[in-house]
C-alpha cells in the first residue's frame, strides 16, 4: 500500500479514537467509531486476498450493526429524556441497548462469533490494531456511561470469559487463539467496569501490552500455525526461550504480569459479595490457561524432527524492528513487583 494512503489510513483511525475520547454527545461519539471503522476496513483489506476481503466485509457488516444499535438507543434516549448526554442515562431501555451494541462493537460473548474468522482473515500488523487500538472507543463510551446495568455487564463478562477460554481449546491457527484470548481478557474487563472503572484500565493496559509481544513475536517468526511454532526455536532461540513466560502471562499465571489484573479483579469482587462469580471467572481462566500451555509445549518442547510435518529454517538477521518487542516482552513479564504502586494509584 502507498506510504501516503497508509498515513491517512492510520490517521483516520486515531482521529475517530480521540473524537470519541473527547465527546460528551452520543452523535459525535457515533462519528468517532465510524471514521474509526472506515480507516481500518482499507487496511484489512489491503492484500487483494479472498479471505481478507471476506474479513474485512465480515466485519463492516458487524460493526456496522453495532453502530445502527448505538444510534437508534441513543436517539431513543433522546427522545424520551430529551438530551444527548453520555453521562445522563436514565432510562432502562437505552442503558441496555448501548451495552449491548459496544459489546458487539468489541466482540463480547454472546455476539462474538465475527471476530475469530476477522481476525483469521488479517495479518499480524492488522490483528494487531484489532486487537488493541480497536477497543479503546468502546472502552471510553462504556467508562463514561454512568449509571450501566450491571447485571448486563456481569452476564456479557461471564459468557466471555467462558466461551473465551472453551473456543480456544481446539483450535490450530494462532489468529483464532489470539482472538479467542481477546474474548476472554475482554470478559474480565466487564466483569469489573461497573464497580472499579480504574482497575478495568489496568487490565486493559497489561492486556495491550502482552497481546502486542504476542503478535510482534509471531510476525518476527512468520508463524500463522501451532505447527509453524515449533521450528521458531531454529530462527529466534532467545525469543522461543521467552515467549512461554509471555503466554503463560496472558494466562494469568504468577509471577508473571498478567497475573496482577485477574488477581486485583478477584479481589474487588470478593469485596462486592460476587464470591459465586468470582470462583466461576477463576475456573475458566483454567480454561484459557489450558491452550496457552498447549502453545508454551508446541514452541519450546517439540524440537526438529520430532514435530509435525516441521521443517528447520537458516537463522538470518530480521530487517524488522525488535525494539517495541523487547519492550513488551520485558513488560509482560516482569511488571507484577509493580503491583503495590498499581493499587496506591488506583486507590480513591
Amino acid at each position: 500500500m502507498n506510504p501516503y494512503v497508509s498515513a491517512v489510513l492510520l490517521s483516520g483511525l486515531g482521529l475517530g479514537t480521540t473524537l470519541t475520547f473527547a465527546s460528551s454527545h452520543w452523535l459525535l461519539a457515533w462519528m468517532g467509531l465510524e471514521i474509526n471503522t472506515l480507516a481500518i476496513i482499507p487496511l484489512m483489506a489491503r492484500h487483494s486476498h479472498p479471505r481478507a476481503v471476506e474479513a474485512a466485509t465480515k466485519y463492516f457488516l458487524a460493526q456496522a450493526t453495532a453502530a445502527a444499535m448505538l444510534l437508534f438507543a441513543s436517539t431513543t434516549n433522546a427522545w424520551l429524556t430529551g438530551q444527548w448526554e453520555i453521562q445522563q442515562m436514565p432510562h432502562p431501555l437505552p442503558i441496555t441497548m448501548i451495552p449491548a451494541a459496544l459489546a458487539l462493537k468489541i466482540g463480547l460473548a454472546p455476539f462474538h462469533s465475527w471476530m475469530p474468522d476477522v481476525l483469521q482473515g488479517l495479518d499480524l500488523t492488522t490483528g494487531l490494531i484489532m486487537t488493541t487500538w480497536q477497543k479503546l472507543a468502546p472502552f471510553a463510551l462504556l467508562l463514561q456511561m454512568q449509571p450501566v446495568n450491571s447485571t448486563t455487564l456481569l452476564i456479557l463478562g461471564l459468557a466471555s470469559t467462558l466461551i473465551g477460554g472453551w473456543g480456544g481449546l481446539n483450535q490450530t491457527q494462532l489468529r483464532k487463539i489470539l482472538a479467542y484470548s481477546s474474548i476472554a481478557h475482554l470478559g474480565w474487563m466487564a466483569l469489573i467496569l461497573q464497580f472499579m472503572p480504574s482497575l478495568t484500565l489496568l487490565a486493559l493496559l497489561t492486556y495491550f501490552i502482552m497481546t502486542s509481544s504476542t503478535f510482534l513475536a509471531f510476525k518476527l517468526t512468520n508463524s500463522a500455525t501451532i505447527n509453524a511454532i515449533a521450528t521458531s526455536s531454529t530462527k529466534t532461540p532467545a525469543l522461543t526461550a521467552l515467549m512461554p513466560l509471555v503466554l503463560l502471562s496472558l494466562g494469568g499465571l504468577p509471577p508473571l504480569t498478567g497475573f496482577m489484573p485477574k488477581w486485583l479483579i478477584l479481589h474487588e469482587l470478593t469485596k462486592q459479595d460476587l464470591i459465586p462469580i468470582a470462583t466461576f471467572a477463576a475456573l475458566t481462566a483454567l480454561l484459557s490457561l489450558y491452550f496457552y500451555l498447549r502453545l508454551s509445549y508446541a514452541m519450546t518442547l517439540t524440537m526438529s524432527p520430532n514435530n509435525l510435518t516441521g521443517t528447520s529454517f537458516w537463522r538470518l538477521q530480521t530487517p524488522q524492528p525488535t525494539l517495541p518487542l523487547a519492550m513488551t516482552t520485558t513488560s509482560a513479564i516482569m511488571l507484577l513487583p509493580l503491583t503495590p504502586t498499581a493499587v496506591a494509584l488506583l486507590s480513591p
